[in-house]
Formats: structure tokens, sequence, C-alpha cells
């Protein structure tokens, strides 16, 4: 890492940029405890426009998740394009700031961000060496997240500038897909800001759609996420906006900078 990538990150710790999990208990006053500022689960019951969304991105992707239990799509607007954010989005330093690692404990596989795993509180063993999964929260890993699709640069007829990074997810108690799609925004739909971020999951427990009948589970586990993936979200846009902001500043400090050595010039 630059001197210059050393200095942007410190200010960018005291400026209130995230910083990455320290510990269990800031984890879960982070993400689990603390209420977003921006709400983004597109909830079927009170907004209009989820199934548009879900149809736009499930028709792009190709996907067909009617045979899955859970279906959650988060959306929040960052003033920035899209194709940086899509780029802090494999910045891995990006991506622990704004994730849960002491709760959820992410791990590249190989140093490749297309291979995930995910571990329980970082145990890399069972608890207490039980052979029991104990509701799916003993298994090691948790799950296992596998990159089955990437676009990185939009299609020619792509109209709204999409990138996507889509995710198999298996091993452990979710057996479905996730994927994180970023496109410009439309603004006959109301969108302000320069792009917009959808995080999409949708699985079965245990790929089990029926699990369990009584669905205690699956309501409980729903608004887990959802207060979760809202402060991700809300953490990743303010770590876009700062650090596009700063670079903008920055190039603005060294046009000044060279526009007043060449008038030096023009006078000596």
């Amino acid at each position: 890492m630059t001197e210059h990538a050393k200095a942007r990150r410190n200010k960018g710790e005291s400026a209130g940029v995230p910083e990455q999990s320290r510990a269990l208990l800031s984890d879960i006053r982070r993400f689990v405890l603390h209420r977003a500022t921006i709400p983004t689960l597109m909830d079927s019951k009170s907004d209009a426009g989820r199934e548009d969304y879900g149809h736009r991105i499930r028709q792009r992707l190709g996907l067909s998740v009617s045979d899955y239990a859970i279906l959650n799509i988060h959306k929040i607007g960052i003033a920035a394009p899209a194709s940086y954010i899509f780029e802090e989005l494999l910045d891995w330093d990006a991506v622990l700031r704004c994730w849960p690692g002491h709760i959820a404990t992410l791990e590249r596989v190989n140093e490749r961000f297309e291979h995930l795993h995910v571990f329980l509180l970082g145990r890399k063993k069972r608890f207490l060496g039980l052979k029991y999964d104990l509701l799916g929260l003993n298994t090691v890993p948790l799950f296992t997240m596998k990159a089955i699709r990437m676009q990185r640069v939009p299609n020619p007829s792509d109209f709204d500038n999409a990138r996507y990074l889509l995710y198999e997810c298996s091993g452990g108690y979710p057996v479905g897909v996730f994927c994180i799609y970023v496109r410009s925004s439309i603004h006959e739909m109301g969108e302000v800001e320069q792009s917009q971020v959808f995080m999409v999951v949708s699985f079965n427990f245990y790929g089990n759609k029926s699990w369990p009948d009584t669905h205690i589970v699956n309501a409980a586990w729903e608004r887990f996420h959802n207060r979760v993936t809202e402060n991700i979200l809300n953490r990743f846009k303010r770590l876009c906006e700062f650090r596009i902001q700063a670079g903008v500043a920055a190039l603005n400090a060294i046009d000044s900078e060279t526009y007043v050595t060449r008038k030096n010039i023009v006078v000596d």
C-alpha cells in the first residue's frame, strides 16, 4: 500500500469512515443493535416497486427463485459512479470495513474473492466437539460461497450500466444464491443518487423449502439478517462516498498546484 493510500485510510478513520471489525461485542452493537440511518429493505407488503425490481434483477441474472422460501432484497443509493462502486466491492479492505467479521468471519479461499468461507464467531472447530449441527449453527464452515457469474463490465446493450457478482451458497444451513448488483440510477423510478446497489439473498434452510414447517426460524433469521444487511449497506455507502470525495479533493488540489506553478513560470 502506498504512503498516500495509508494516509487516506488513517484520515478516513477520524472522519467517520467505518473501521474493520474489532470484537464480537462491538459487532453486535454496530450491526445488530444499531438501527441504520437509511432503511434498505424492500418490503413486499409495503413497497410496490419490490416485485418490479426483483423481476428486473432475476431477468438480468437468468435466475428463478420461486423454489426458495427466503427472498430478501435490499437497496441503497450511493453518490458515486457504478464502475467505482463495483471495484470497491472487490476491494478486500472495503469489504472488511463493512462486514461484521467477529459475528461471521469471512475468509477468501486461495486469496480469491470468487470462493469464500463464512465461519460463525470465527470458529473453525465444532462447538465443544459436539457432532450435532444445532440447527446449522455448529457446521464448519457455516457456509461456503462460490461465484458462479460475474459481470465486471456492462454489456453494450445495457441501458442501466449494470454490474453484478452472483454467488452460490452451500455447505451449511443456507442453500441458494447471494447477489450484489450495481447499476446507474433510473430517475423515472424516483432514484436520486448517481447509482443504486442491491443486495439480494434467496435460499432454503438445508435446501428444504418447507423447513421448518412453522417458519419461526425463517422469520427470526430474516429479522436478524435484515438489520445486519441494512448496517452493511449504510457503512458501504459512507465508505464509497468518503473515498470518492477524498479522491476528487486530491485531484482538485493537484490541479490548483499545477496552475500556480505554471502561473509562476509565466511570471518569471
